[in-house]
């Protein structure tokens, strides 16, 4: 096990040091100046060249190539990650650590409610393959997973929101009320309220896959020589599914999470745009629109090794969780 845990964690080593370097060379071979970009958002009129000049060595562009990387690489990993170009005296790492509260509550939520839904109705849909229940689900599952994100999201809008009458069943947009209310309760409301149309959007978009994979891992499983035994044996058909064939049909979903990490935030972005969640999805978009530099090449870090990072924790979980993994 030790020797797992060394051999993939050096690889991830490596992927995140491909990652920096990548994230250096790509903001470096964008088109404009960000001197320049860093005052027309201040301005709104191109600024004197003794000004874009000062700005660049502020900015530490003006260095040698092998400088900047070297800077680049120190300020990474001591959190000097700059600051923002149109929001002003803020620090890069401050504005993504607000916004990534609201998204680790919008993704954790949903993933743990598709996880559930996506384990009970594969287990389901395996046990009674072939029936009404099974490819009933499969379908409903698969239309929406066929449907754009964001395209789902909308549509849920209009029907919670905007047709189902005068009530309004849940709020259209935003992450809380403005102003939010104070009273703690409240106020817990206010963002539950808020936070389930988007989750919702996510639980549907996400179920269909989770639930194909468990589906298709347990009908394996089924056919084991344990299960079998078990059955032999007497023991209920509910005994069998929790005590002996669920439990072992759930390793592949360490993989799967880890997997359908990039495929998640993506998702988030989209949603967090149509609901106007204020997110590290909607601050993707509105930094892309604002040409912001420093908020982006912070982004793409964060998501990057979020990914890494996930993959990583996957494989030694599953290498805890099944014995029988050996790796090459």
């Amino acid at each position: 096990m030790r020797r797992v845990i060394v051999k993939k964690s050096t690889n991830a080593a490596a992927a995140i040091l491909l990652i920096l370097i990548a994230n250096f060379v790509l903001f470096r071979v964008l088109p404009g100046d960000p001197a320049t970009q860093f005052f027309r958002s201040a301005q709104g009129a191109r600024p004197s060249e003794e000004l874009i000049e000062r700005q660049r060595q502020i900015l530490g562009i003006g260095d040698p190539i092998h400088v900047q990387l070297g800077k680049y690489l120190v300020n990474t990993f001591t959190g000097e990650w700059g600051y923002s170009f149109f929001r002003k005296s803020q620090l890069v790492t401050d504005i993504i650590a607000q916004k990534a509260a609201w998204t680790l509550l919008l993704v954790g939520t949903s993933t743990l409610i598709t996880l559930w839904l996506g384990i009970v109705i594969g287990a389901m849909s395996a046990w009674r393959r072939g029936k009404a229940f099974d490819l009933g689900s499969l379908g409903v599952g698969f239309f929406f997973y066929s449907m754009p994100t964001f395209w789902l999201g909308l549509l849920l809008v209009v029907l919670f929101h905007r047709t189902l009458g005068v009530i309004r069943l849940f709020p259209g947009s935003g992450a809380t009320s403005i102003p939010p209310p104070t009273e703690p309760l409240a106020l817990t409301v206010d963002v539950l309220s808020h936070l389930a149309l988007p989750v919702i959007t996510l639980v549907l978009v996400q179920l269909a896959g989770i639930t194909l994979i468990m589906r298709s891992s347990l009908i394996e499983v089924l056919t084991e020589d344990y299960v079998v035994t078990a059955k032999a044996k007497g023991l209920s058909d509910r005994q069998v599914l929790k005590r002996h064939a669920i439990p072992n049909a759930r390793l592949p979903m360490v993989t799967v999470i880890a997997l359908n990490l990039a495929f998640i935030v993506t998702g988030a972005i989209q949603v967090e745009t149509v609901f106007n969640y204020d997110g590290v999805g909607l601050l993707t978009v509105e930094a892309f629109q604002d040409s912001d530099y420093p908020v982006l090449q912070g982004l793409f870090l964060i998501l990057t090794f979020a990914v890494v990072i996930a993959n990583l924790v996957s494989d030694f979980v599953y290498a805890y969780l099944d014995p029988r993994v050996r790796f090459e």
